[in-house]
């Protein structure tokens, strides 16, 4: 069985500037969404963590080259990210490396930028109840995900979502005040997954969540690409060489 070398990065602001807010993440955002792969994934998961304030940006090349899935989750820090950095997360995505993009990393600049739109949506935060509705049964990112996962305190997110049109609709939120948001999108660039999932507000346990856990187990199944991520390139074969016969 392959093993799935995850990566999970986290801005890390929250953490340093307003721990009181989050005591049932001792570890960070960082620490509970590599905890979530580890519990749920076993043997099958080795993971890293990173944050912004690491060498890097916490994301040097050596450590993508071995990454298979990337998950990202920001908020207060998403113009920090050098460009560099954004550039070389944006090679590795289009040659093959899996990105999970966590709930305010729908502004960060790698998700803008491989989307091509605002990202922008409207919110409150009142501690609102969500039920997120799974859309797609049977797919992968589903698999042993409670139908509806419930939470019954976090940030609201409503349309209008400018995103792009996605390849699939996973999973739709609804909340009593009548907004709905599509929670759960996938997308692929170049030879790469994207998976967008918005649970994940600082202020609330949702990574405690066991339904959200699943989701970001198969969340790294799904988006994770083994192998040297390779950008898809011109090519110029020389004329009539795919009529050859392969030796022997």
């Amino acid at each position: 069985m392959t093993t799935i070398r995850a990566t999970v990065w986290n801005e890390n602001v929250h953490e340093r500037i307003e721990p009181q807010i989050m005591p049932f993440y001792p570890d960070g955002i960082h620490g509970a969404v590599a905890g979530a792969l580890t519990d749920q994934l076993g043997d099958a998961v080795d993971v890293t963590t990173a944050t912004l304030d690491q060498p890097d940006a916490g994301l040097p090349e050596e450590l993508l080259d071995r990454t298979d899935v990337l998950f990202w989750w920001g908020h207060l820090a998403h113009d920090d990210v050098p460009d560099e950095v954004v550039d070389r997360v944006q090679r590795h995505v289009l040659g093959g490396m899996g990105l999970v993009v966590l709930h305010s990393g729908h502004f960060s600049r790698i998700f803008t930028r491989l989307l091509g739109t605002t990202c922008s949506l409207s919110w409150r935060d009142d501690g609102d109840r969500e039920v997120i509705w799974s859309t797609a049964p049977g797919h992968a990112l589903t698999d042993g995900v409670p139908v509806p996962l419930v939470l019954e305190h976090h940030e609201t997110y409503g349309e209008f979502f400018d995103v792009p049109e996605p390849e699939e609709t996973i999973f739709i939120s609804s909340f009593s005040g009548g907004e709905v948001f599509r929670s759960g999108l996938t997308y692929r660039r170049g030879r790469g997954r994207i998976f967008y999932f918005s649970p994940g507000d600082q202020k609330y346990p949702v990574y405690l969540d066991d339904g959200v856990r699943r989701v970001l187990a198969n969340a790294a199944r799904w988006a994770s690409s083994s192998g040297a991520h390779t950008v898809p390139a011109v090519s110029h074969p020389r004329r009539g060489a795919f009529l050859e016969r392969p030796p022997g």
